[in-house]
């Protein structure tokens, strides 16, 4: 049985104090995590200015990548996914979306997902676990190492697979790293962190230090209809969910993105768009539209290009500041859960083309 720590669920003051307790130089630490996030070496032995006796101690005592390289695909639009076999034999999935110079990654939080949206795949067979720090941290490392010198991480979006306020502190651990000059040096307000709606997390994070950026998968308006997609909105109702947003805006000044999938024929009429309008005025938030990528096992349809455009602008027309996001991946399954299913279940009915 392997007992090696993963020494990405460490800061420097952990790792210092490890060095510490073993007489070895507390700046020995910083060495360490130099090498590991600014120079992406992920091999205790390659660390040249490091002692022999402290890499064989470090290399018994920590794993810096715990989980395998499953998959990977790229995108015509080099959009690109990688599947993360982790020592439990659970996986996850990470994306890299490239935009001009901008690379943002998308990290998961749990493997599987609580939240049982009826149009994503993560969900399809509940939640497994929640991951550690390391391991989130540990999929934007992989990411950054994939990319080379020549582009680093700039964009952190907790929207992968999984609840990032159901694994509330473990999240913040990772966003912290995130965010830290000794690690990515990504600053808070180009990382997401996205929500279903949990009031109480919502006010919680309303009190944390950094100046994250909070998203909201709303993807209705109108409450029944709310349910019916997200079985976890049973839980709290649509006014409960925005007098947590408001207390999140008044404590912080920092308005809050609704995220909307676009499922033709279930939230995207006249009436849906002027329901959203309404809670995104009251509330001061911005809209970020989203075009279903199909998962070829649920009904769902993706909207027209045109139908799309003119739900955003009946948005626009109404003061929202409202986007359409650029669909991208689709030939690579980039939708959350879409390469963990394809490869957990590799001849099924998924594999068969979808229309759109």
């Amino acid at each position: 049985m392997n007992n090696r720590q993963h020494i990405l669920d460490w800061g420097p003051g952990e790792l210092a104090a490890w060095c510490q307790q073993r007489n070895i130089p507390s700046y020995r630490a910083e060495q360490v995590l130099q090498w590991i996030y600014q120079k992406n070496v992920f091999e205790f032995g390659a660390m040249s200015n490091l002692p022999a006796d402290l890499k064989v101690l470090l290399n018994d005592e920590f794993l810096i990548l715990s989980g395998q390289q499953a998959r990977q695909s790229t995108s015509d639009d080099d959009t690109l996914k990688i599947l993360t076999r982790w020592s439990d034999e659970n996986l996850t999935e990470t994306v890299m979306i490239p935009e001009k110079t901008r690379r943002t990654v998308c990290v998961s939080s749990q493997v599987g997902c609580p939240v049982g949206c009826t149009f994503c795949a993560s969900g399809m067979e509940g939640l497994t676990r929640s991951l550690k720090p390391g391991e989130m941290v540990e999929q934007v490392l992989r990411i950054q190492a994939l990319l080379g010198p020549d582009h680093r991480v700039g964009n952190i979006v907790m929207m992968g697979m999984g609840e990032p306020l159901a694994n509330y502190q473990h999240v913040l651990t990772a966003v912290r790293t995130f965010n830290a000059s000794w690690a990515f040096g990504i600053g808070a307000r180009q990382i997401t962190i996205s929500t279903a709606g949990l009031p109480d997390r919502i006010r919680k994070l309303a009190h944390e230090e950094l100046q994250f950026t909070l998203a909201v998968s709303l993807h209705a308006g109108n409450e029944s209809v709310r349910q019916q997609i997200i079985p976890w909105a049973q839980r709290t109702s649509t006014e409960e969910l925005f007098s947590a947003i408001d207390y999140f805006y008044d404590q912080t000044h920092r308005e809050v993105t609704l995220e909307y999938i676009l499922l033709d024929g279930v939230n995207t009429s006249d009436q849906d768009a002027d329901k959203l309008a309404y809670w995104a005025r009251q509330s001061r938030c911005n809209v970020n539209l989203i075009n279903y990528n199909e998962v070829a096992e649920l009904p769902f349809k993706r909207l027209s290009a045109d139908g799309a455009r003119a739900f955003k602008n009946r948005l626009r027309r109404r003061g929202i500041n409202a986007h359409l996001r650029p669909s991208r991946g689709r030939d690579i399954d980039a939708a959350c859960g879409q390469l963990r299913r394809r490869h957990l279940y590799p001849v099924t009915q998924q594999d068969k083309p979808t229309a759109g």
